[in-house]
């Protein structure tokens, strides 16, 4: 193990960190919501926002992990990350590093073998902390993943941010005019991020498409009307296979891929999301089945037709919206439809 280096900065890092008036605070509901946040769109079980103090490591957050309010900086993964605070630090594999493999963080519980942090800057760039997710195995984090985990840590740090204004802000009530123009700033400040954060919620990481959190929330809206319009679910063929022989590496780029090839081809129409998983979903506003047939069977064409050195297929279910439909009933209808063309031979579109 290697005892982390202090920043060259560090007096003038400790000074900013101080001003935050933060350490050994009560939790408090945003930081937790942005930790819950980060651990979900990068898909671990671990994760933290830390503060490095002179000798500690203090958690304002901290999920999946014991109770402790803070560790020994020695033995600190964020105290190596603040030491490269214009980028992310990601360790694939914590028993692989010089600096972490006989960690006792890593030998004993809670056993940290993937690590992931981006930092959180003062207004100045000072390092006092980071935003981290950890994963008891060894992993990759994909690029959109580590750009989301980015933005959130810029949430993170502009929370402390407003916070300490906030703060000092209640010192100055006797001047109300300037206290409501400071006040307004960093309202304004903060909703700009928000609607940067409510963009990362609405979309899928790893593949750029809309999740399905915004894909309900489109089908809600669809179905609360009386338009026609229908829903396919695409699936890529034996994906299972592609992990289990090449990593969830190589599954995560095919992914990606089958993503950029679906978008190209839909070319803007409708709604295309990552149903879970390697499955797909397109909601087709406006179209019956007959419409809504051949321009899946061109998504299915430009998927097994895109170059690629591991070449894929998708097979593709079809389902209308009819009288009486509920989420529940025409995502059903779809599937089946989808079981209907991978029992036929995939890389084929069925409809039901």
């Amino acid at each position: 193990m290697l005892r982390p280096a202090k920043p060259d900065n560090e007096a003038a890092r400790l000074e900013a960190l101080r001003r935050y008036r933060i350490l050994d605070t009560p939790r408090e509901a945003a930081f937790d919501d942005l930790l819950a946040i980060a651990a979900a769109i990068c898909d671990v079980p671990m994760g933290a926002i830390t503060l490095i103090d002179a000798e500690r490591q203090w958690f304002k957050s901290k999920l999946g992990m014991d109770d402790a309010p803070e560790t020994s900086r020695d033995t600190a993964f964020c105290a190596h990350a603040i030491l490269a605070p214009q980028s992310l630090t990601v360790v694939p594999d914590a028993r692989l590093d010089v600096r972490f493999q006989d960690n006792p963080v890593v030998t004993t519980p809670p056993g940290i073998r993937f690590y992931a942090s981006a930092p959180l800057l003062d207004p100045a760039g000072l390092p006092l902390g980071a935003l981290c997710v950890m994963d008891h195995h060894p992993r990759e984090l994909a690029p959109r993943r580590q750009e989301a985990l980015a933005a959130l840590s810029r949430q993170v740090s502009q929370l402390l941010e407003l916070r300490r204004s906030s703060e000092e802000l209640a010192l100055q009530l006797q001047d109300r005019a300037w206290y409501e123009k400071k006040l307004q700033a960093f309202a304004d400040a903060l909703e700009a991020h928000n609607e940067e954060l409510a963009q990362q919620l609405h979309l899928d990481a790893l593949t750029g498409l809309a999740n399905r959190r915004a894909l309900i929330a489109a089908l809600d809206e669809r179905l609360a009307g009386d338009a026609p319009f229908c829903m396919a679910l695409a699936d890529i063929d034996h994906f299972k296979a592609i992990n289990d022989t090449h990593g969830h590496g190589v599954g995560d780029e095919v992914l990606a891929r089958v993503a950029e090839s679906l978008r190209a081809a839909a070319g803007g129409r409708g709604l295309l999301a990552r149903h879970g998983g390697e499955e797909f979903a397109w909601l087709l506003p406006g179209l019956d089945l007959d419409a809504a047939l051949p321009l899946c069977d061109a998504l299915r064409a430009a998927v097994a037709g895109a170059p690629a050195a591991l070449p894929v297929t998708v097979s593709i279910g079809v389902a209308q919206r009819q009288p009486g439909d509920d989420k529940a009933s025409l995502l059903q209808r779809a599937d089946l439809a989808l079981y209907a063309a991978k029992h036929a031979g995939r890389n084929r579109v069925a409809a039901r």
